[in-house]
């Protein structure tokens, strides 16, 4: 009877073969290779940490992260709540914060160290995240604890300055000089591995990677918008980066979910590293600005990218590319398959004009040039000749997109002198209020697309060539 079984099930096997996988060969190069093998465990409450969640426990909790890193090891703590400033995880170590633990970031600015560092594509000093690996290799933070970056007294210095700056025409440099900490950042380094834990109302971005390679984040929780509107708390941030895996993730924030990043205009375009080999599956976006985003910092280039199996409910918008006509760099290469959207703002935007306010620098009246901060003047040196900040969209591919109830299907709108190019869309089906409008493009290529708009009318195309619905 089980010979008979084993025959049964080899012949089902070769009558109806698994799928091949199509999968490009660089997806089996992305995430950690490597993780901590040391077994010996520190615990936080041996050097001092106090669970009160009221006394600083920042220096004890290094203590016991230096420790762990002359033997290897991993850092435990107890269950409570633990006070602290700026936490850098070493070569070895495995931070394990088990269910029960949280970390509280302090809401005073001096517990982060000013660090040099790169912030929405420049440059800068700007304060250590909460946690940091930095210049490091074969790290892990993992458990089903909380990082808490207690963020809002950091959103309510933005939104004061908010009020100050932008009467002034200063909209765009107000993100660099309201200086908030980020809730993880990993930066120059490699095989580090982030892995389930969840964290909430962080400062500013709360997971960013930097100039790094060979990073896995699985399995997180992100919850920004309890006890207030935190701005700019971006999900994942993936910044000049490479062989990036991030899966099974749940994101709720207040800008853009998870993101690739590249560097902004003349300072991006001097570091010059790409964003690329990133592959982004099975995750799901609540609030937040965008489910899956390029941009804007483009100009060391995003190519190489997979994000599939995605859903999004009341996301602001779906699928965005953006740019700004100082940015530079090109978008290419990117697929974006098996998305599911309800209740969006957008299902797909591509813009190479965002947010013009934000994205384009210049100096008010009433300043001298000689005065400005550094990071002023990295944000106001001018892009020459003028064409290298034009940014490029090429050789994106969307598929298998099922979106309901959206304000806009798609919003597509290129430069004159620089069409969206070679796009397909392939097996979508949308229902929105509007179905929006296609401009500068050329060369795209529509399968099986069907949006159903409330106004009945037809996505509008202007100024392309070969694009038909």
């Amino acid at each position: 009877m089980n010979l008979l079984l084993t025959l049964l099930i080899s012949l089902f096997a070769w009558l109806n073969p698994a799928p091949a996988d199509t999968s490009p060969e660089w997806t089996k190069q992305v995430g950690a290779k490597t993780l901590p093998t040391g077994k010996t465990i520190f615990s936080a409450s041996k050097y001092g940490a106090v669970a009160d969640g009221k006394t600083l426990a920042t220096q004890a909790i290094q203590k016991t992260i230096d420790a762990a890193a002359k033997k290897g090891g991993t850092v435990t703590l107890a269950p409570g709540q633990y006070l602290t400033g700026s936490l850098f995880l070493k070569k070895g170590v495995t931070l394990r914060l088990d269910k029960g633990v949280t970390l509280l970031g302090s809401q005073d600015l001096k517990d982060y160290p000013e660090i040099q560092t790169r912030v929405a594509g420049i440059e800068m000093k700007w304060p250590a995240a909460l946690l940091n690996v930095l210049d490091q290799d074969n790290v892990a933070i993992t458990g089903e604890g909380t990082i808490d970056g207690q963020g809002k007294v950091f959103w309510d210095k933005y939104w004061a300055m908010r009020k100050e700056y932008d009467p002034k025409g200063l909209r765009w440099i107000i993100d660099y000089d309201a200086k908030r900490p980020r809730a993880l950042l990993v930066s120059n380094a490699s095989n580090v591995t982030i892995k389930n834990i969840t964290l909430q109302r962080s400062g500013f971005w709360t997971v960013h990677v930097l100039y790094s390679k060979n990073v896995t984040v699985e399995g997180i929780v992100v919850r920004n918008n309890l006890g207030g509107h935190g701005p700019s708390t971006d999900g994942i941030d993936i910044d000049s980066s490479s062989y990036v895996l991030i899966q099974k993730c749940d994101i709720d924030c207040n800008d853009d979910n998870f993101c690739l990043k590249a560097g902004r205009d003349a300072d991006g375009l001097r570091v010059n590293r790409p964003c690329e080999y990133v592959l982004i599956q099975d995750c799901v976006a609540g609030a937040g600005d965008g489910l899956f985003t390029c941009g804007s910092e483009t100009s060391g280039g995003i190519r190489h990218i997979i994000a599939r199996r995605l859903k999004a409910k009341g996301t602001k918008t779906g699928i965005r590319i953006k740019s700004a006509l100082t940015r530079g760099g090109t978008v290419e290469d990117v697929w974006v398959d098996d998305i599911e959207m309800a209740d969006v703002g957008f299902g797909i935007i591509m813009t190479m004009n965002w947010n013009p306010a934000y994205s384009y620098s210049t100096l008010p009246a009433g300043y001298t040039q000689a005065t400005l901060p550094a990071h002023w003047k990295a944000m106001l040196t001018k892009v020459e000749p003028a064409e290298k900040g034009m940014p490029h969209f090429r050789n994106v591919h969307i598929s298998n997109v099922r979106v309901t109830n959206a304000k806009t299907a798609i919003s597509a709108e290129g430069q004159p002198k620089s069409l969206l190019e070679g796009i397909s869309l392939n097996n979508i089906t949308m229902t929105a209020a509007t179905a929006g409008g296609i401009s500068y493009a050329t060369g795209w290529t529509i399968k099986d697309v069907n949006i159903t708009a409330q106004d009945q009318e037809p996505v509008a195309v202007q100024n392309s060539q070969n694009i038909k619905f």
